[in-house]
């Protein structure tokens, strides 16, 4: 793999007057009267709008068994949004490797690679992004922890099926991820030097410890683990070990935020957004409901805390006010670089949302080398 090339997908370059590269976290959510189908479109409207204001990634999360998240499928999201956009990176946030076969993983993310070339990002996780449940029979298996136990040998594993590197006398040696690079060794074959370089998600202190040892990338998801944050990239940078990916740590953080034009409206959406949350914490997971029924339900007084609680993570209100946040966040974590999920009902509201923090930050019109 060049060295030089795999470092130079992963950093990306700060723009405007953002202190790191924005990014961008998308669920795929589906509000109340709305369809999967207009959330869908509102996810390729964000992915236009971060390419052309310079946001340097969209990756889409993993999900399953929840009404108001139609994202269970990252790869076949991610075909679509490449056939909508050009240049942005686009990867996952992520694939939870437990629930597939590494050898599935390979082959979706080499046809991804094969659709847009050197903008796919494979970042893994080790939750199955449900409830036990759904996790039993995505798995086949009750025995669910088994997954998650093994996975830096399933990690490892499809490092191998990417790299069609597995040693002669291994059961897969004669196996290959397609498209992928055994066809630049087949007669005649021609294949693109690039692969999706691998980053390891997490919400405490395992992958953090495991992306450091093995010199990965780092994503942590502080919008819903801020207790955790400080520990897992201290333990990240502490464990990092130089590798043929990078040379250097490189983590981002998930970061939960909803700019509005006046902050009570970011305070109505935020708290619809919240609402979905208790729902789905309680067992009773849906669509997102609109503000209006937000500020119509009648929050126990438990309900209520844990909307405090959430709601003291996610940065809303204006765009300066989020720009603030934002700013501060960096300051506290040394984050390299920030990626944004905005919940919300309406699409609309989702979209203006990063445009106001695009305007926050001074974010050019259309990104540099366009």
């Amino acid at each position: 793999m060049d060295e030089t090339a795999e470092t130079g997908e992963i950093r990306g370059t700060a723009r405007g007057a953002a202190p790191v590269p924005l990014s961008v976290l998308d669920l795929v959510t589906v509000g109340a009267g709305r369809t999967a189908s207009e959330a869908l479109r509102t996810s390729v409207q964000i992915a236009r709008l971060a390419e052309s204001r310079g946001f340097h990634r969209y990756w889409v999360a993993e999900h399953h068994s929840m009404p108001g998240v139609a994202s269970s499928s990252p790869a076949v999201i991610l075909a679509h949004l490449a056939a909508h956009t050009d240049r942005i990176r686009l990867g996952s946030g992520g694939v939870m490797l437990p629930n597939h076969a590494p050898l599935v993983i390979a082959e979706q993310f080499g046809t991804l690679e094969a659709l847009a070339p050197g903008r796919v990002d494979l970042g893994l996780g080790r939750a199955p992004g449900t409830d036990g449940a759904t996790a039993a029979a995505l798995r086949r298996t009750e025995r669910l922890n088994e997954g998650a136990d093994d996975f830096p040998e399933q990690l490892a594993e499809l490092t191998r099926f990417l790299d069609d590197d597995f040693p002669d006398g291994h059961p897969y040696a004669r196996i290959h991820a397609v498209p992928g690079p055994v066809q630049s060794t087949s007669p005649g074959g021609v294949q693109s030097p690039h692969r999706p370089p691998v980053w390891l998600l997490g919400s405490s202190g395992f992958s953090a410890r495991l992306a450091g040892v093995l010199g990965l990338p780092f994503a942590f998801a502080h919008h819903f683990s801020a207790q955790n944050t400080l520990p897992a990239l201290d333990l990240y940078r502490e464990s990092f070990r130089p590798s043929a990916v990078l040379d250097a740590p490189y983590a981002l953080i998930g970061v939960s935020a909803l700019a509005a034009d006046e902050e009570r409206e970011a305070r109505r959406q935020v708290l619809a957004a919240a609402l979905s949350m208790v729902r789905l914490r309680t067992g009773r997971p849906g669509l997102v409901p609109t503000p209006e029924e937000a500020e119509g339900y009648a929050f126990s007084a438990m309900e209520r805390e844990f909307v405090d609680s959430w709601n003291a993570n996610v940065l809303h209100g204006t765009a300066d006010e989020v720009r603030a946040g934002l700013d501060d966040l960096h300051k506290r974590t040394g984050a390299d670089e920030l990626m944004i999920t905005g919940n919300a009902h309406s699409g609309d509201v989702r979209l203006r949302s990063y445009e106001l923090i695009a305007d926050a930050y001074g974010l050019p019109e259309a990104a540099a080398g366009a």
